[in-house]
């Protein structure tokens, strides 16, 4: 760990995102101290040192990054939105609950914003996990696989519509359209859930790995704060389109981060998609 250099206070929940976060600060010299959420427990990140807390527990956490003595937080990771009526707080999860309440009655990006808030009023400073990972957004146009025709590009337009409209009520970041049809809307369960259910549809309203056709697009919400909750694409992502019968995925330009940039585009292609990124004016 560099002297200069403060360690990485990282939230972290499941998935590869939290871990490339850790690795891109140990691959510029920088330690990481990682809170695990009670619950969401990413065994990838074992070898680093942390503790278990749980959600409401939020003086402890403060109390773990300070002695750890981070001055930078990032968020990453898949967290389910806990059970409140469960929750143990301390003294500071008690002071803060009620707000968190209110805000999570209006959706999650409203809860992480006033999470947020409370933790730079702490002093820290959260950053966002494109920042941390030094993962690059994606850009404009074809990123893998074949160009969508003229088809896909209609599902692909109507899909930006949609979600973003569903982001603007903080619903959710995706949704699937096939030949015009809309035939999930992402909420609670998350991406990979989602395509999931799109996969146990009749291949009456979707695609098979015969004949594929339909698309997922994935952008952020308007309202969110682009630290957080940041779309992201994995190589789990493009194997869940193969299985749902797709025949591509969309992303906003500037909009979403590629974990594993090389690997999910060679899996795209050896499994016949598309990766497209579309303009940040299709709504």
């Amino acid at each position: 760990m560099s002297a200069k250099q403060p360690p990485l206070g990282l939230i972290a929940g499941l998935g590869d995102l939290p871990v490339r976060v850790a690795s891109a600060a140990a691959e510029r010299g920088q330690g990481v101290y990682v809170v695990r959420l009670k619950g969401f427990v990413e065994p990838a990140l074992d070898h680093l040192p942390g503790e278990v807390i749980g959600f409401a527990e939020v003086g402890k956490i403060y109390k773990a990054f300070r002695a750890a003595g981070c001055k930078e937080i990032c968020f990453a990771g898949n967290v389910k939105r806990p059970d409140f009526s469960a929750l143990k707080p301390d003294m500071k999860g008690m002071l803060l609950l009620p707000k968190v309440l209110a805000a999570a009655r209006k959706g999650d990006d409203a809860l992480l914003r006033t999470v947020v808030e409370a933790i730079e009023e702490e002093g820290f400073k959260v950053v966002g996990a494109q920042e941390a990972s030094g993962q690059l957004l994606v850009g404009d146009g074809l990123l893998a696989g074949a160009a969508p025709g003229d088809e896909a590009l209609a599902d692909l337009r109507k899909g930006a519509e949609i979600a973003a409209a569903t982001g603007r009520m903080d619903i959710g970041q995706g949704v699937i359209v096939c030949n015009g049809l809309v035939l999930c809307v992402e909420a609670q369960e998350g991406t990979d859930a989602m395509l999931q259910r799109c996969a146990a549809l009749d291949t009456s309203l979707r695609g098979t790995p015969e004949a594929r056709r339909g698309v997922l697009v994935k952008r952020p919400k308007p309202i969110q704060d682009h630290r957080i909750d940041w779309p992201t694409i994995g190589v789990r992502t493009v194997e869940g389109a193969a299985e749902a019968g797709l025949t591509g995925i969309g992303v906003e330009s500037g909009g979403a981060l590629i974990l594993d940039q090389e690997a999910v585009f060679a899996r795209a292609e050896a499994l016949g998609l598309f990766i497209y990124s579309f303009p940040k004016d299709w709504a």
